[in-house]
């Protein structure tokens, strides 16, 4: 019986995209160093994977996109000049691999960043704003 808990299918999904994107390279050498690498890194116990939240992650990720371009644009054409930090609570009993997803969902778009995440589940954001949003 192993110490570590239990590496799910999409915690090992996740691991493997993250892998391929970093290095760009497909060849059966780097899938073997990709597999052998997400099997090994150590992992630690978290919450049991939510579908629906998995879900509403992934829904999120390919409406965020179109939102990234939205952001982007608004920002060349309307400077945004005021700085702010907010801090953004996490649904509760959260994977770590839906931590994950979280952050890089809010610092995906250009006006946001992810600055620090706490144990209880508190985002600490950075976000720009037009003047007028002040």
């Amino acid at each position: 019986m192993s110490h570590y808990p239990k590496l799910g299918l999409l915690e090992i999904g996740l691991r493997l995209l993250i892998w391929f994107l970093l290095t760009g390279d497909l060849s059966w050498a780097n899938i073997a160093i990709g597999v052998a690498a997400t099997l090994l890194l150590p992992r630690q116990a978290s919450a049991p994977v939510q579908w629906r939240d998995w879900g509403r992650v992934l829904k999120e990720i390919v409406l965020a996109i179109p939102q990234a371009y939205r952001e982007a644009f608004e920002m060349i054409l309307k400077p945004h000049t005021v700085e702010a930090v907010v801090h953004k609570q996490a649904p509760p009993n959260r994977s770590a691999g839906l931590v994950f997803l979280d952050i890089f969902l809010i610092t995906f778009t250009p006006k946001t960043i992810v600055l620090d995440c706490d144990a209880q589940g508190t985002y600490e954001v950075h976000v720009v704003k037009p003047r007028e949003e002040v």
